[in-house]
């Protein structure tokens, strides 16, 4: 279930206006949290036009090997790798953080088109604007094939948001 300080913070997060995403710089430890799990419930929605909202108009990617530049480039981006990932589930969990910077290690789980199962794993680090959009993302990510039946990632949910009560990434053994 999803507790309704959660979804209230997502769907306020989500419908920020042009000028300011919440939380905004510096960071603490609780608003770098809040932020992570933000940007998890976004990208779990496979939204590409309202997550494309988080960064900043001239947001510059690295995404493995794939440069990024503007919310453009972004917006094509996830539309295609959601295209491409069947049954994405993802969980975010912080590594480190300054009064602008955020990076995190994260897993996310997914389907080819072919039927195979995938868990990848990766880190990110962040840096943001004084407005809380994010100027920079630089991902490494690596894909590991797994069986179905190794699946960790299995909250079913109407909107895929991961339930408040479901285990973080350390409490996964990941």
């Amino acid at each position: 279930m999803i507790s309704p300080l959660v979804k209230n913070i997502t769907q306020r997060a989500m419908t920020t206006t042009a000028q300011q995403r919440i939380p905004l710089p510096p960071f603490t430890r609780a608003t770098a949290m809040q932020k992570i799990r933000l940007a998890e419930n976004a990208w779990n929605l496979k939204d590409p036009d309202k997550v494309k909202m988080a960064y900043s108009p001239d947001t510059v990617w690295r995404n493995r090997s794939v440069f990024l530049q503007g919310r453009d480039e972004v917006r094509q981006f996830l539309e295609g790798k959601w295209d491409r990932e069947k049954d994405y589930r993802l969980i975010k969990e912080l590594w480190a953080f300054t009064d602008d910077r955020i990076a995190v290690r994260f897993c996310y789980e997914y389907q080819n088109e072919d039927g195979e199962w995938f868990r990848a794993h990766g880190n990110e680090n962040w840096l943001f604007d004084s407005d809380g959009f994010m100027k920079e993302r630089h991902a490494s990510i690596n894909d590991v094939p797994i069986k179905e039946k190794d699946r960790k990632f299995l909250w079913l949910t109407e909107n895929n948001i991961r339930p408040d009560d479901y285990p973080e990434l350390s409490e996964l053994g990941l």
